[in-house]
């Protein structure tokens, strides 16, 4: 890699050096670097043609610049004369200019006086060294004799440093000069055109200046080639390729354009020639074309030296495009490979029987089937690699080590397989030899239990009996455990214990049946050695043996107790199903624990970062304070202040210092102190919840710190001070480091709830993290509080931020004109909105400028709503994601449509709770209030008759409903003005809301009375109240014929509003009747109202919200036109 980087500064630096090489050939070219003057430069000034270089030359090579007649010649300025000499004299080459130039000035139609003038002009501004001047004077002959004398007298004026020639006609000049090379005014043959002279100066210096540009350009494009960062993955490298493939084709396109245009002229040139091979090409015109094709030549150079580098470059981009195909591919194939070696891993069984073992080699088989694609794949890749290296690719350092591991997987995995193949093959050695032990015991039995005892007592029978026995015990030498000590020593590999305990029974087995076969061979050997008289003896024949001499494999188990030779017991196939479960058992066990062991090293893993990076953390904050901060107070440092920067500590660093002294004094030290229980980390930060707001404070102030930044950045203290430190990175990068470190916090704590679900701590952890990720959202919330342009008062004043966020509003507002309300339900506005305790501020988003910081958006300040005078209805027909806010009694009513039916609910949630504080609020005041008012108060006399009495129904539900806590109570008192007529009530009819039964939120309808207009009019009058039933919070107890005795709790209906301010009240506990005055009703009712409204005023906590529209089905699911009944 570094020797390929080298390769590449190298190239850089050759193609560098040659089209820096071009640059100053061209200029050398065309005198740029000795007179950086151009045609197009003068090109007005040439145009005149006061004098020009037509191309011819003198006897000895000198290049000739004519003065044509030019009547204005005297006016001309002394900057453009100069400008034009300058020029003229620059264009011969140097060895031409160095001869000397001859200067032609035909002042034939002009007079004395001008020509001496003009000679003098030339000869003292002339920039070039001079050969010869030749004067055609005046024809006139006045001006001819006068022109002779006048020289003669005033020779000593011309005394130059070549010789002036005053040359009386044309043919004297041509003893100078040779007709062919003066052009045709002057008598000569020379074919010149300004015009086109003109015309090709501007060309080529046009093409010298883009031969100039574009090797600079290339050279440029070089360096951001070389420059360009190679890219980590296949996807981003193919970009840079195919981008960095666009560029260069974009560059050789001007690059062809150049030569195209080169060649163009040089042609346009070479056209005279072409044209008449008799035109003589003077020395002028040989020299652009030479010129022409001296830049064609440096531009050739130019897209040599390109090519050359762009090879070089595209080489490496291809060959970074083949490594990250082979590193992604590396991942997967080494994914692949450390999977299988985890699986391989988990292969441990050896088996409990030869079936068991027989199956797990054929698992083992189509695993090793199944992997073979992966480890071929792998082994190509590692082919692929190696022939990367043989291709001499830049980065073999990386891709060598990658090939060796890839070779190294796969021959462990190779290794892993055949090692397990090799345990399974010596298990199922072991199995077979134990199933076939088994098996001749089995046999063994099946031959004692077979034998006939009653022919087994005569001398032939025994004999018989006897050869049958020994002729199966040599058949024992075959099949049955040889030695004990021999099997485990070869076959300590797989012996488990299981494993074991079954061999040892398997021994056991067959002891067992030799001794059982060596009893039996001992009786037939004395029946057949002697016999006495003849015996009958009648022996039982075993019912429950069978006559089949092959049972089933490792069907048969000896018995425990084997004194009885005929007695013989199978058992059962249990034993692989026994070992199953108790291998299962034993590997959920261990699995259960090593699951535990390695979530406690990653428990371990998660806090050691986390005092790794905090102790990191704290010593780069000391390092800035005592760096960067202290300095500024120190006097030996004052001089590299700027004035900026003065006095502007604790704008640039803010509350770090606090922030500092918290991490190193208190929390590091209480992390350390977890070190060996990572999961009780959670109280560490619970504990130090309240401490973490100081970052709220630093965040707030980091835009101020960053613009000073940027201000000031240029300062050589910082540059001095990070110098000192050698810090690669400077102060801004360290300024950032708390912001860095606060949302790192809930990172660490993921990681350790991840790891820590079961442990003790685990709710600690989880409140934790709920309670960083609160303070980020608090810390993000004050930033765009201060970014509020345009509010008057102070927002601290409005309580706690509780959320803020964009959102479309309509606007549908009773005083507003009815067209600006028809055009508002269509065009919604684009408000964030912020959500205070005590307000909600609409302000509108501004266009995010500047950098860093300044990047975040501000809010211009439009309205706010009083939370007080707030109502909300939940749900809007027709939009999930809509809810209304609406004020004043419904007067203003804004539509607000979230951006997500989530961020509703969330919002929705937020400002019922703040609502429903308020309401709590008022109600204890109202309360608190009402007990300090006096119990005497004076009411007129009850009257004799009653309205009818409401359905008893309704009244069970507003009474089931004192209770809630949501209820409004009230007080209520009666007055004595005529009941209305028996059966009559209140007029109006209440609306009927079953929305909150429907959308289980708050609502709203419409002509709600805002208590804060009944505080203007002094008190509830006629126009502020409305019939509906009422809860009794204070009760009146005073007894008098003319009172209307009520109770605190009672359900109380005010029916209908009379004269004089009196209103007709009922109690619907006590069933009693009266008139109430409205200004005792008023304060006799309190917060009380006929239906739940989640709505508070801008009036004093005990004035009265009233309202017959408006509902909460958490509080009432009933509609409001049932409890109106």
């Amino acid at each position: 890699m570094r020797f390929w980087l080298r390769n590449e500064e190298m190239a850089l630096e050759e193609m560098v050096q040659r089209l820096n090489a071009v640059s100053k050939n061209t200029d050398e070219i065309m005198h740029q670097d000795i007179v950086p003057l151009c045609a197009a430069d003068i090109q007005e000034q040439l145009k005149k043609r006061f004098a020009y270089l037509s191309g011819g030359r003198g006897q000895d090579g000198s290049p000739v610049i004519t003065f044509p007649d030019y009547p204005a010649f005297s006016e001309i300025p002394d900057k453009e004369f100069q400008n034009v000499m300058t020029y003229l004299t620059s264009i011969p080459s140097l060895q031409d200019a160095g001869i000397g130039f001859i200067l032609v000035i035909d002042r034939r139609q002009d007079k004395w006086t001008s020509v001496k003038a003009s000679v003098l002009r030339i000869a003292a501004s002339f920039p070039a060294n001079l050969q010869l001047v030749l004067v055609l004077r005046p024809t006139g002959f006045f001006q001819r004799t006068l022109s002779d004398i006048a020289f003669k007298f005033n020779r000593d004026d011309f005394k130059m440093k070549v010789p002036v020639m005053m040359l009386g006609s044309v043919p004297e000049l041509h003893g100078y000069i040779d007709k062919s090379q003066l052009t045709e005014d002057l008598g000569g043959t020379l074919d010149y055109c300004h015009s086109r002279w003109l015309c090709h100066r501007t060309a080529i210096e046009s093409f010298a200046l883009m031969v100039k540009q574009t090797a600079q350009m290339l050279q440029t494009f070089g360096t951001e080639l070389a420059e360009t960062e190679l890219p980590n993955d296949v996807q981003s490298t193919s970009l840079v390729l195919s981008v960095h493939t666009e560029k260069k084709a974009k560059a050789k396109e001007d690059l062809q354009l150049a030569l195209k245009e080169g060649n163009s002229i040089l042609e346009s040139l070479r056209e005279p020639l072409a044209e008449s091979t008799s035109h003589s090409v003077n020395q002028d015109q040989l020299d652009n074309q030479a010129t022409v094709q001296r830049l064609l030549a440096q531009l050739n150079e130019t897209e040599a030296a390109f090519d050359e580098f762009w090879a070089k470059h595209q080489q490496k981009l291809e060959q970074c495009l083949q490594l990250r195909h082979f590193e992604q591919g590396f991942r997967e194939v080494k994914t692949t490979l450390d999977s299988m070696s985890q699986k391989i891993a988990t292969f441990t069984d050896v088996g409990n029987s030869l079936a068991h073992v027989q199956h797990l080699l054929k698992d083992l088989t189509s695993f090793e089937e199944k992997s073979s694609v992966a480890v071929g794949g792998a082994r190509a890749l590692s082919l692929e690699g190696q022939q990367l290296i043989e291709n001499k690719h830049y980065a073999v350092d990386s891709i060598r080590p990658k090939c060796e591991e890839l070779q190294h997987l796969c021959d462990h995995f190779a290794t892993e397989v055949t090692r397990r193949r090799a345990l399974l093959s010596k298990s199922l050695e072991l199995h077979s030899l134990l199933e076939m032990s088994m098996k001749w015991c089995d046999e063994g039995i099946f031959l004692l239990a077979s034998q006939p005892v009653d022919k087994c007592q005569s001398q032939d029978g025994a004999e018989a009996a006897l050869q049958e026995i020994e002729k199966f015990l040599e058949t024992g030498a075959e099949n049955k455990i040889q030695e004990l000590n021999k099997i485990y020593k070869e076959y300590e590999c797989i012996l488990n214990q299981d494993l074991l305990e079954h061999v040892q029974k398997v021994f056991q087995k067959q002891e067992s049946t030799e001794e059982m076969f060596h009893r039996r061979q001992a009786s037939l050997k004395k029946l057949a050695a002697k016999q006495t008289r003849p015996v009958q003896p009648v022996a039982p024949r075993p019912e429950a043996l069978t006559k089949s001499p092959s049972p089933s494999p490792g069907s048969w188990r000896s018995s425990e107790n084997s004194s009885s030779e005929g007695s013989a017991i199978r058992r059962g196939p249990y034993r692989r199903a026994k070992s199953e479960m108790s291998e299962t058992r034993q590997g959920r066990t261990s699995s259960t624990g090593d699951e535990e062991e390695n979530l406690a090293i990653l428990r371990r893993h998660v806090m050691n970062e986390l005092l790794d990076t905090e102790r990191a953390y704290v010593e780069e904050l000391l390092c800035v304070l005592e760096g960067y901060a202290a300095e500024m107070d120190n006097p030996l440092m004052a001089h590299l202040i700027s004035t900026g920067l003065q006095n502007k500590k604790s704008i640039l660093f803010g509350n770090m210092e606090e922030i500092y002294h918290f991490h190193n004094r208190i929390f590091l030290r209480e992390l350390e102190s977890c070190i060996d229980c990572p999961e009780l980390v959670g109280r560490c930060f619970l504990e130090r919840m309240e401490e973490f707001q100081i970052y709220e404070k630093y965040c707030q102030n980091k835009p101020r710190s960053e613009s000073l930044w940027r201000q000031c950045s240029d300062c050589p203290f910082f540059q001095e001070c990070q110098k000192k430190l050698d810090h690669k990175l400077s102060l801004d990068s360290y300024l950032l480091k708390p912001v860095q470190r606060i949302t790192k916090y809930q990172l660490l704590l993921k990681e350790m709830l991840k790891y820590s679900k079961n442990c003790e701590g685990a709710e600690d952890l989880q409140e934790a993290l709920s309670s960083i990720l609160g303070i980020l959202k608090a810390v993000n919330d004050s930033m765009h509080l201060i970014a509020i342009t345009g509010y008057d008062g102070n927002l601290s004043d409005l309580g706690k931020l509780l959320m803020q966020g964009s959102f479309s509003v309509w606007t549908d507002h009773k005083k507003g004109h009815t067209k600006v309300k028809e055009l508002a339900r269509f065009k919604p506005m684009q408000r964030h909105l912020f959500l205070h305790e005590k307000a909600v501020l609409f302000c509108k988003k501004r266009e995010e400028n500047g950098e860093g910081y300044e990047k975040a958006p501000s809010y211009s300040y439009k309205q706010s709503l009083n939370m007080t005078a707030v109502g909300i209805t939940e749900n809007v027909k027709g939009d999930a994601k809509k809810f209304e806010i609406w004020y004043n009694a419904r007067e203003e009513v804004y539509i607000i449509q979230a951006p997500t039916p989530e961020i509703k609910a969330a919002w929705v949630n937020e400002i019922r709770k703040v609502l429903t504080s308020q309401l709590q609020a008022c109600r204890e005041a109202s309360q608190h209030r009402a007990l300090e008012q006096s119990h005497s108060l004076p009411l007129p006399a009850p009257s004799s008759t009653s309205p009818t009495k409401g359905s008893t129904r309704n009244v069970k539900k507003l009474e089931d409903r004192k209770t809630d806590p949501l209820s409004l109570e009230g007080y209520v008192s009666s007055s004595l003005p005529k009941p209305p007529e028996k059966g009559k009530g209140w007029s109006k009819t209440s609306h009927s809301l079953e929305a909150p039964e429907e959308d289980g939120g708050w609502s709203s309808a419409e002509e709600l009375i805002n208590s804060s207009d009944a505080e203007e009019d002094g008190g509830v009058g006629s126009k502020k109240l409305a019939p509906g039933k009422y809860t009794v919070v204070v009760g009146d107890e005073k007894e008098g014929p003319d009172t209307l005795d009520m109770r605190s709790g009672d359900m109380v209906e005010v029916v209908e509003e009379g004269a004089e301010g009196l209103w007709y009240v009922r109690d619907l506990t006590s069933s009693k009747e009266g008139w109430v005055p409205a200004s005792s009703l008023s304060t006799l009712l309190g917060k009380s109202s006929s239906a739940q409204c989640l709505s508070s005023s801008d009036s004093s906590p005990g004035s009265a919200v009233l309202s017959n529209s408006s509902s909460c089905s958490e509080g009432c699911p009933t509609p409001f036109s049932e409890l109106q009944g």
